[in-house]
């Protein structure tokens, strides 16, 4: 059974991280399970035990670290883990985004790395910290010092207070067309399509077409109201346009979807729903 806890991040972190999360799973050490993630963020995840790896070309799986950073998704990335397992993170938010990191988020969008590969030896001191921690609250703290003293190091604490707006419109507005959605925020098109790849890896048309199916997941899910439910269903033009967009984003049909177990992208899904309408 998949155990899943969440945490708000303090005023002076909310601007840049979305959650903290502790995963745990008590599981027969030959017990593989095979899912996929669709993150809609970044995020950093810390393993304290267990075998997880993500498919990082079509049938090779790794696990470069303990300590590992992945981009948002524009497909599902496929992930695996064997027996128990205990796993730490956080999300992190667009709108904070070069608060954290150099590189522009485009560059990282579906892929696994070491975490140490972007931040040093930050990353070891925060596996190191995650390991000595005994409880969720030490875990939290511990991985807000950390977060600090990576604000601190970089030196470019501004957020962007129009992808901030936007990460709202795309939680609980997925219908609203770019042009639209680039007037509420304050941008042009090409300025608002120029800072969504830099801070949420991908363009707001992308953007928006994820969260419409995530929509759908979660209502499928049961996260959501049956009439939620009713409302995500309407956001699709057809039955073949439905499918089309499950096959894009699960590589199943909604049937094969609604049928299956998937409890980490599960996870994601209760995840999200937990943060949609706060900001």
């Amino acid at each position: 059974m998949l155990l899943s806890r969440t945490y708000r991040p303090s005023p002076s972190l909310s601007p840049y991280i979305r959650r903290y999360y502790v995963f745990e799973a008590d599981l027969p050490d030959d017990m593989v399970i095979e899912d996929f993630l669709l993150a809609e963020t970044a995020f950093v995840r810390s393993l304290l035990k267990g075998e997880w790896q993500g498919e990082i070309a079509p049938g090779e799986w790794s696990c470069p670290s303990k300590t590992l950073f992945f981009g948002a998704n524009e497909v599902p990335f496929k992930v695996r883990v064997q027996g128990s397992f205990h796993v730490v993170g956080f999300a992190i938010r667009p709108s904070g985004w070069h608060g954290l990191f150099r590189k522009p988020h485009h560059e990282f969008v579906d892929q696994l790395l070491p975490l140490q590969d972007i931040w040093g030896d930050l990353a070891g001191k925060l596996q190191a910290a995650m390991e000595s921690a005994e409880t969720d609250e030490a875990k939290v703290a511990a991985m807000e010092a950390i977060i600090e003293e990576r604000i601190a190091f970089l030196g470019t604490p501004a957020t962007d207070p129009a992808i901030a707006k936007f990460e709202t419109i795309a939680r609980t507005d997925s219908t609203m067309r770019v042009d639209d959605a680039a007037d509420d925020v304050g941008l042009s098109v090409r300025q608002f399509e120029r800072r969504c790849r830099a801070s949420f890896g991908l363009t707001p048309k992308a953007v928006l077409r994820r969260s419409r199916f995530l929509d759908m997941a979660t209502a499928m899910r049961g996260f959501s109201s049956p009439t939620e439910r009713d409302l995500a269903e309407l956001r699709y033009f057809d039955q073949s346009h439905l499918n089309r967009e499950f096959r894009r984003f699960t590589r199943m049909t909604p049937r094969q979807f609604e049928r299956s177990a998937s409890p980490l992208q599960t996870a994601g899904l209760k995840l999200r729903e937990e943060s949609r309408f706060e900001d």
